[in-house]
């Protein structure tokens, strides 16, 4: 365990190792941390660009009163986009990393109300619903400003489904069918 797996900090190090034990068959079951980091690493370059290339702004902690929505990449890899702030709460969407057994493929919303503040380092808790709780957060950005709201849900939606099929696309690599 040396390449990948000494890449990714201790924090996501110590959360792949609670995710080795539920992930399906990996084609070299030697490595599984190894191969969790390997592609953990590409999911991360990904998610930065695309957010770089669509303005994003990095944030380490997002308001429960904030009107803007936000894309979060976990621990685990999973997304989750947290739409603007409405009258009935927010959408919010999850997409699992794709092979862990324990937890479902996604997860769709559409009146989500946060518990508190979302902050790196600590999972979203929201107060009801299908998803209560996300892995802790590693990365978390900001929709710009500039966009209104209906703009914001269909960039997050589209960020959301194209950073999903990628990150599949990326999961076959370690993955037998």
């Amino acid at each position: 365990m040396s390449e990948y797996f000494s890449n990714v900090s201790e924090k996501v190090q110590n959360h792949l190792k609670q995710l080795s034990g539920s992930v399906k068959f990996i084609e070299n079951p030697e490595e599984p941390l190894e191969q969790l980091a390997k592609v953990w690493l590409e999911k991360e370059e990904l998610f930065n660009e695309k957010l770089e290339k669509n303005e994003f702004e990095p944030v380490d902690t997002l308001s429960a009163d904030e009107e803007r929505g936000a894309l979060i990449m976990t621990y685990s890899g999973s997304l989750l986009s947290i739409g603007p702030a409405g009258d009935d709460g927010r959408k919010v969407e999850y997409s699992s990393v794709g092979f862990r057994t324990d937890v479902p493929d996604g997860l769709e919303q559409d009146d989500a109300v946060l518990e508190g503040d979302i902050e790196i380092d600590a999972p979203v808790k929201f107060k009801d619903g299908p998803l209560q709780q996300s892995s802790p957060v590693y990365k978390l950005a900001l929709v710009k400003e500039s966009l209104d709201d209906e703009e914001a849900e269909e960039l997050l939606a589209e960020m959301t489904q194209m950073l999903s099929d990628e990150f599949v696309e990326i999961n076959k690599t370690i993955i037998q069918d």
